[in-house]
């Protein structure tokens, strides 16, 4: 059931604050096939449906590393990692970010500006550089939708970007230590 769906990603996210806090990130397009989806990060990318992909090399201790958490501002992740990982848009537009332990971000990469809204109970997560208007979702061959700057250039997994569907990103505050020890 899909309010069941929301209420798992939405109850461990909640905080009472409207302050710059970490925050995970669901999508809302009403009547559309990404409505209500959270935003996982795996394999450097970030997608709507799927399952965050997330890493920790200890025995104990480790944070949860189920959802998808954005450090406050959106411009990384909240992790423990030494060095963290950063938030940056690829040059064909994908929202990606950082391998674990490395600073690379690819040349024609952005990093930003990424904007973020506190608000109660949900506030705004964007990307505003190369002239977009924030992200849209565009679908990939393993029914999971892949997460793109909305900008009409971008090369999409599936070549047309007018199967993408733009969405407003909800950002939903975050009492977690941190999201994850890393993501993958």
């Amino acid at each position: 059931m899909k309010l069941s769906a929301v209420s798992s990603f939405l109850l461990p996210l909640l905080a009472a604050a409207a302050e710059p806090t970490p925050f995970g990130v669901m999508s809302s397009h009403s009547a559309s096939p990404v409505h209500l989806l959270p935003m996982n990060a795996a394999g450097q990318k970030f997608w709507l449906g799927g399952e965050t992909s997330s890493y920790c090399p200890i025995s104990s201790g480790c944070p949860d590393g189920k959802y998808t958490v954005f450090a406050a501002g959106g411009g990384a992740l909240d992790v423990v990692v030494p060095g963290g990982q950063q938030v940056y848009v690829d040059e064909d537009g994908a929202l990606s970010f950082t391998q674990a332990h490395s600073a690379y971000i690819p040349p024609g990469s952005s990093l930003g500006p990424f904007e973020h809204k506190p608000g109660k109970p949900f506030g705004y997560y964007s990307f505003n550089g190369w002239g977009a208007t924030g992200f849209m979702a565009c679908p990939t061959e393993d029914s999971r939708w892949q997460v793109f700057a909305a900008i009409h250039n971008a090369t999409v997994p599936q070549g047309n970007v007018n199967d993408c569907i733009g969405f407003s990103a909800l950002a939903v505050p975050s009492n977690a230590t941190a999201g994850a020890w890393q993501y993958a």
